[in-house]
């Protein structure tokens, strides 16, 4: 009801948008997401929650063409090192056993016949990679070996807060580290120009044809979100939950203060 009173077809900055604003950053994930693509190996994407990390390789990964590539997405990481495999056994149609030694010939066997018969490439994106066990940091360059021997067939990206980069600098990690061909770090939008753009491109991408906000809304939704996708996307909505019972068909600068209160 809410999007119907402003003429939206969906939540601006919201899961629905099916193009993203884009600065350069997101330009450049994209050139070195597809060079993985043909360059297979581990790519390491980090910022803070918010910043737009999963919308990112959602449109990314919607681009693909699923008879040539297959994407795997696990965003439960919060487990055991071996659940994690589990979860990627499952995902590739394998029955998923709870012997490691077993589980990795399994996912080999598996992941070769999709390769070389299908010459269907798994991309394996790890959210919350933040949250792995460290077992697993350890473990995966041993999998990938074992697994591709002689060359390397899959993509592997870890998506995660910036505390991912840092923990793979230790040295218990240093073989994984070693193996990151690609690392991207995606920033607020904090530049008040930059910020407008971002606002006012959801706005128009969701449908919007009239001006929603004044400068000083602008102003008062950027330094609420800091500059994060997903904070001023979370504030917007509420802002025009709140204006529609009051007739109001913009967002005054004191309905913005109240959307944000209620979100604190």
């Amino acid at each position: 009801m809410d999007l119907q009173h402003f003429g939206l077809r969906h939540s601006p900055l919201g899961k629905e948008a099916a193009e993203l604003w884009d600065d350069g950053a997101l330009g450049q994930l994209a050139e070195r997401f597809a060079w993985l693509l043909h360059s297979p190996g581990v790519g390491l994407i980090t910022g803070e929650p918010g910043v737009g990390k999963t919308a990112a390789l959602r449109q990314l990964t919607r681009g693909l063409n699923p008879h040539r590539h297959l994407v795997i997405y696990q965003a439960e990481t919060d487990f055991g090192r071996l659940d994690i495999y589990r979860g990627l056994a499952r995902a590739l149609g394998v029955e998923a056993g709870y012997r490691r030694a077993q589980l990795w010939r399994d996912l080999k066997e598996r992941i070769l016949q999709l390769v070389d018969g299908r010459q269907l490439v798994p991309v394996w994106i790890i959210d919350e990679a933040q949250n792995l066990p460290p077992e697993f940091f350890r473990d995966l360059p041993a999998f990938l070996n074992f697994a591709f021997d002689t060359r390397d067939v899959m993509s592997v990206w870890l998506i995660g807060h910036p505390t991912l980069a840092q923990t793979l600098e230790r040295a218990p990690y240093a073989a994984l580290a070693g193996r990151i061909q690609v690392r991207v770090q995606l920033k607020p939008v904090l530049e008040r120009e930059r910020f407008a753009q971002l606002i006012q491109h959801s706005l128009k991408s969701a449908g919007c044809t009239n001006t929603l906000l004044s400068d000083s809304g602008l102003e008062i939704l950027r330094q609420a979100s800091k500059g994060l996708p997903r904070h001023a996307g979370r504030i917007l909505r509420t802002a025009m939950r709140l204006a529609v019972p009051r007739g109001l068909n913009h967002l005054p600068d004191d309905l913005l203060q109240l959307a944000i209160e209620e979100l604190r």
